[in-house]
């Protein structure tokens, strides 16, 4: 992997997100305005600091998926990709060029919500807030990461959309957010161990209860960020030219 080719395409990313305020004001100011709503919706500052440290990763997690599979299958139909990659410029220099460049945007947009929350809306933690923003930073790229693996099954943004059912809403409602994941039956259980947004909403539920950095902290960062990881190598697998 070449980082000056890397660089170059996320500064190209950044550049182009500048020109569409639009996605910048979703990705930056939509978790924010959630985590505003969800704060007056539950009226309680108490249940609103059980409640919001998973969010603040769910939030992000959700939108950037959202924005990062639309954003590549649009470079992937208009042939912007294959033209790239007619340039001595490998497949993991692209994607890694995508995820430093929403990875860079998801740090800003997990700051801002944080912040909003922390600094008006009264989010009270036991824990570390840096380890709170890791979290949930991580949870951010877990999402683009997956955004853009699942990009390359669509042919167009309406498909894009409907992998959302498949890829992020399960992981949604078996992460423990609704229903401890220990409550629920076998099958459950089990899929539940495997998505690994459970673990991210494991890990925002010890950093709001507790200020220790324990074993099982440690494992469930790992975990997301090795998935993370393994969904953006597995992206650069589906890189491929599809015109002769």
């Amino acid at each position: 992997m070449n980082p000056a080719l890397t660089l170059a395409t996320a500064r190209r990313i950044l550049l182009q997100l500048r020109h569409d305020p639009r996605t910048v004001a979703m990705l930056i100011v939509v978790p924010s305005l959630l985590m505003v709503l969800l704060r007056f919706v539950f009226n309680s500052e108490a249940v609103f600091s059980r409640v919001a440290p998973a969010l603040l990763g769910v939030f992000p997690f959700l939108i950037m998926f959202l924005i990062t599979s639309i954003t590549t299958l649009r470079e992937r139909t208009t042939a912007t990709l294959e033209r790239l990659m007619t340039l001595p410029i490998g497949r993991m220099d692209l994607l890694f060029g995508y995820a430093l460049a929403f990875g860079s945007i998801a740090i800003v947009q997990v700051g801002v919500a944080a912040g909003v929350s922390l600094a008006w809306l009264g989010l009270d933690i036991a824990g570390s807030i840096a380890m709170l923003l890791l979290i949930a930073v991580l949870d951010a790229l877990l999402g683009m990461a997956l955004g853009l693996f699942v990009s390359a099954f669509a042919r167009t943004e309406f498909q894009a959309v409907q992998f959302m059912p498949l890829f992020v809403l399960p992981q949604i409602l078996l992460c423990g957010l609704f229903v401890p994941r220990g409550e629920m039956g076998w099958l459950l259980n089990w899929l539940s161990n495997v998505m690994p947004l459970s673990y991210a909403v494991e890990a925002l539920t010890r950093v709001t209860t507790s200020g220790t950095v324990d074993a099982t902290l440690i494992r469930n960062l790992i975990i997301v960020g090795v998935c993370a990881l393994a969904a953006l190598v597995l992206g650069a697998a589906t890189l491929r030219r599809r015109t002769p």
